[in-house]
């Protein structure tokens, strides 16, 4: 098993231990922690907007006293770049950020706002640079802090600290990270034994992505099964001009024995795919269980159902309520088109690893939510 958790939670705890000073009273939450500070990280992503709250223990260099008290999003399918996505996420910006002074009493210095790479990318694409400045503009000036630093990340930056956020110290030097975001796909691995030089992986396709480029080449015709035929075309496409080529570029596949993928298709697969495993947060894969569930997606799409996937758990000794409750999440954030996309694009990256002679351990991490913004807040807190 790829012992992620523990591991990575005394990285982000060591580095916000490092800088932390603000003395925080939080009502809202039952904190773990004596002498314990709260902090949030708030990203506007590809598909909509997320929050973390993170309590940090006084000893947590130490301990590993670091707690994750809240994970929520909104979705607003920002790189969609029209008027009704920009206001959307304009007001999920501006109310999480709301909640986390008012509700969670967390000082504005204790709040930090960015912008993701996959949102970067999308709008370089797409040519919409002017609504990413018109968002933080109008974001400044509805929580009437003018001067707050709204930073748009950019792919290497993102890369790096998921890799550091996410990876056990143990497996740092032999894990190749890809994290499938909604707007692009980043990642890379550490080829040197140095962290300070991470060999960047990219790709312009994230699930949203190409969920939105396939609906595009549907045109009148919306069925699934024109959807599908669609879906393949434009994933071949990705393959052909990106994917293969930008995977050799990088020279992971000899010098990585671990392959992890994280984002939200990673959390998705996992969970659908072994809801036994609700408890782990990071779930072994093999190429031909993930193209079994992309065929079953396609295929019987209401097996994947909450009633459906508890209905065919037996073993008594399994938390149905709490499974049925993760599935459930899983279908509230990605629909059926969603899944496919995401999975066809995570088997096509998946693919370029099956080798014949050696066989690349693959990984699917559940958690990995809070990697690469609750390092970015790590970083920044030592700066204060």
């Amino acid at each position: 098993m790829f012992p992620i958790n523990i591991k990575r939670l005394s990285f982000t705890a060591f580095i916000l231990l490092a800088g932390s000073s603000v003395a925080v009273s939080q009502n809202s939450f039952k904190l773990k922690y004596d002498n314990s500070a709260v902090y949030a990280g708030i990203e506007v992503g590809a598909k909509g907007v997320k929050m973390s709250v993170l309590e940090i223990g006084k000893n947590a260099q130490k301990t590993g006293a670091f707690n994750v008290l809240k994970d929520t999003s909104i979705n607003s399918d920002f790189i969609t770049f029209s008027p009704s996505s920009f206001q959307a996420t304009l007001n999920a910006f501006s109310n999480l950020y709301a909640i986390a002074k008012k509700d969670y009493n967390i000082s504005s210095e204790s709040i930090f706002t960015v912008v993701s790479s996959g949102v970067k990318s999308q709008a370089e694409k797409d040519n919409k640079n002017d609504f990413i400045k018109n968002l933080i503009d109008s974001f400044k000036t509805k929580v009437n802090e003018p001067q707050r630093d709204v930073e748009v990340v950019d792919v290497l930056q993102e890369a790096k600290l998921s890799h550091l956020g996410i990876v056990p110290e143990s497996r740092r030097y032999t894990t190749f990270l890809i994290d499938i975001g909604s707007g692009n796909t980043k990642g890379g691995f550490f080829p040197n034994g140095d962290t300070k030089m991470l060999k960047l992986f990219q790709l312009s396709w994230g699930t949203k992505s190409t969920a939105n480029a396939t609906e595009k080449r549907c045109e009148d015709d919306k069925t699934i099964d024109n959807f599908n035929k669609q879906l393949t075309r434009v994933l071949t496409g990705a393959e052909n001009s990106e994917i293969t080529y930008m995977v050799n570029e990088s020279g992971a596949y000899p010098m990585s024995d671990y392959i992890a993928f994280s984002g939200g298709i990673a959390w998705s697969v996992a969970t659908l795919l072994y809801p036994e495993l609700n408890s782990n947060s990071v779930v072994p894969v093999t190429y031909d269980d993930v193209l079994k569930f992309s065929e079953r997606l396609y295929k019987n799409y209401p097996s994947i159902s909450d009633e459906a996937i508890t209905k065919s758990i037996t073993d008594k000794t399994l938390d149905k309520l709490a499974i049925s409750k993760e599935v459930k999440r899983v279908n509230q954030v990605f629909d059926q088109k969603s899944l496919m996309a995401g999975t066809g694009l995570l088997l096509k990256i998946m693919r370029q690893f099956e080798g014949i002679y050696e066989k690349k351990q693959f990984f699917l991490v559940k958690n990995g939510q809070v990697g690469w913004i609750s390092a970015y807040v790590d970083q920044h807190i030592v700066k204060q």
